[in-house]
């Protein structure tokens, strides 16, 4: 058996109405500080992004989920080459990431596992919680 390691990770929630509340799971960030390692994976389905906004832009939140994975994907890069954000580690970027904010992508509350292979995980997690169920 493999070593296993602790992470890290947060769901990223689309609440299309601030005001109603309501929301859908649209990703997964993961983060393991033994592993070095920061990854995010999403999907937004468009059909019940609708069932509870009709009029939410699945473009934009699209672009804003990617920015998220994007940010995940970035290495540290040396600092005279970087923007702010690219010069923070992984930890720091992560906890940025699942802080509470009021807008159409939020992180829900930080969870706790072990694993010996943090892109798999990454991979259960996104199938388990966010993926539309097999019918």
């Amino acid at each position: 058996m493999s070593t296993r390691h602790p992470f890290e990770y947060a769901l990223l929630r689309v609440v299309p109405r601030i005001e109603r509340g309501e929301s859908l799971n649209a990703g997964v960030v993961l983060y393991s500080r033994p592993l070095d390692f920061l990854g995010a994976r999403v999907h937004l389905d468009v059909q019940r992004l609708h069932a509870l906004d009709p009029a939410a832009d699945p473009a934009l939140i699209t672009a804003a989920l990617e920015a998220v994975q994007s940010h995940c994907s970035h290495e540290r890069v040396e600092a005279r080459h970087a923007a702010p954000a690219g010069r923070e580690d992984r930890g720091r970027r992560f906890r940025r990431l699942t802080a509470p904010r009021s807008t159409i992508v939020q992180a829900g509350p930080v969870h706790t596992g072990l694993t010996a292979d943090p892109e798999a995980e990454l991979e259960h997690l996104l199938t388990t919680l966010v993926l539309p169920l097999p019918r």
